[in-house]
């Protein structure tokens, strides 16, 4: 039997389906009823609504060991998808407890209960800092804790690394590094947020890179890593480098409404994280962009794909065969 974390989130409910479509038994950990019913819509979209059914629910928490343990019988693979995605330096804490805290009880229960083979669904942003020459990120480049970082990405490094110490323990694991990912079902969630914002009339854009891949190649990925002999190994998933502002024009097109003009330069994106800094600790309001976040905006690295190509001949899609679908719904 598979157990999937996360599962009601846009990575986790888009897998559900796929095991299903493949007469595997699965498991999905929640945390609230409410959550279901956006899981139910994904399946709908899929037009798969009778397997939804065959889903065997299990209330838990990643960050609670004993309802873990409950999850965990009979479990031999695991696809770990839970995780908390924020920007915000007040959630560090959260953070850290959800994402590495988190990762090691699964990590742990799936050591004690003997299972096979854990997938760590973890982010681009733990990847390596290129060196000053380079504009190209591999699998291979380290990771320097001098360099700026959210603590969103410290804490998905955090979490390979306790996905690593399991592998240690004898653990057969992958690790798979998802550019941002765009999927329907989770509307003003996640990349979503980026699709409303241009929505509204954002005027702004940088002149920086971005990783971006549909759901349905990451489940892709993880679906055939799975099931191949490969273990100790991560991959990074991105279907398109792709410029800032080139995309926003992309989404802006397909909406029907003027895309961001105006181009904010470093010195403007530094200013905007500061006074948002200062805005923020007068009003007690959440930040809406930081100093790690304004930096990643000017990035113009990109994301080399070339391992999971050559390891599962892989060929991602491109924006235009499943962007307008997530706009129409």
């Amino acid at each position: 039997m598979i157990l999937v974390t996360g599962a009601t989130g846009l990575v986790g409910s888009h897998l559900l389906v796929r095991l299903l479509q493949q007469n595997e038994e699965v498991k999905a950990l929640f945390r609230s009823e409410k959550q279901i019913e956006k899981v139910k819509n994904v399946f709908a979209f899929h037009n798969q609504t009778i397997l939804f059914d065959k889903i065997h629910w299990v209330k838990g928490d990643i960050t609670d060991i004993p309802s873990l343990e409950i999850a965990f019988k009979n479990i031999t693979h695991v696809y770990h998808c839970a995780a908390m995605i924020s920007f915000e330096p007040s959630d560090e804490e959260k953070l850290r407890k959800t994402n590495i805290e988190g990762t090691a009880n699964v990590v742990n229960c799936c050591i004690d209960f003997g299972v096979k083979k854990l997938c760590h669904v973890s982010s681009i942003a733990a990847l390596g800092d290129p060196k000053e020459h380079e504009t190209n990120i591999t699998e291979e480049i380290e990771w320097n804790p001098e360099e700026i970082h959210s603590d969103y990405a410290i804490t998905k490094y955090g979490a390979e690394m306790e996905v690593w110490r399991g592998h240690q323990e004898g653990l057969k694991v992958i690790i798979v590094n998802p550019g941002v990912i765009f999927g329907f079902g989770f509307p003003h969630q996640g990349s979503d947020v980026l699709i409303q914002l241009i929505k509204k009339g954002l005027l702004f854009y940088t002149n920086g890179n971005i990783g971006i891949i549909a759901v349905q190649d990451v489940t892709s990925c993880m679906l055939e890593l799975m099931k191949s002999e490969v273990s100790g190994e991560r991959f990074t998933l991105v279907g398109e480098n792709i410029t800032l502002k080139d995309l926003f024009e992309y989404i802006a097109r397909l909406l029907q409404v003027k895309p961001p003009s105006y181009q904010a330069s470093e010195l403007t994106t530094t200013f905007a994280w500061r006074l948002d800094w200062l805005i923020s600790k007068i009003i007690s309001k959440k930040r809406k962009i930081t100093r790690a976040t304004a930096k990643a905006s000017h990035s113009r690295t990109t994301y080399d794909t070339s391992k999971i190509i050559h390891t599962l001949q892989y060929s991602f899609l491109k924006k235009e065969a499943y962007f307008d679908k997530i706009i129409e719904n």
